[in-house]
């Protein structure tokens, strides 16, 4: 299985962003996406940011991403994403997307494959 992360970068506080997380075929068996983040600073966890039904589309959020991140996927293109708005410095960290067999899970050992993240800046 291969997940492939892209779409990091800098952006100024208020600004948007959009992440992309492009899934081999080998990927597309697990029905659960998600994205999580990791924060800079030694000891940070990783944080559950959202996931999808890979199947069915339903998108599940957590706290940090509510009502400022969509998740989304398209089947065709084999990619799933993560559309970002009213971006906080505290959204600052590198961004990962994971693959496993349960759907919505907060928990990164839950998840069996791993891209290689993105990085995100949210900085004026």
């Amino acid at each position: 299985a291969q997940l492939v992360e892209s779409g990091g970068g800098l952006v100024r506080p208020g600004g948007s962003l959009a992440l992309s997380c492009a899934a081999s075929r080998l990927t597309i068996p697990y029905n659960g996406m998600a994205w999580f983040r990791q924060p800079p600073g030694e000891g940070k966890e990783r944080e559950f940011v959202a996931a999808i039904e890979w199947s069915g589309g339903r998108p599940f959020y957590g706290m940090s991403a509510a009502g400022r991140f969509t998740i989304s996927r398209d089947l065709h293109e084999m990619t799933m994403y993560l559309h970002m708005n009213s971006m906080e410095p505290e959204d600052t960290a590198l961004y990962y997307c994971a693959a496993g067999s349960i759907i919505a899970s907060p928990i990164p050992d839950t998840y069996d494959s791993w891209g290689r993240g993105t990085q995100v800046t949210v900085s004026s």
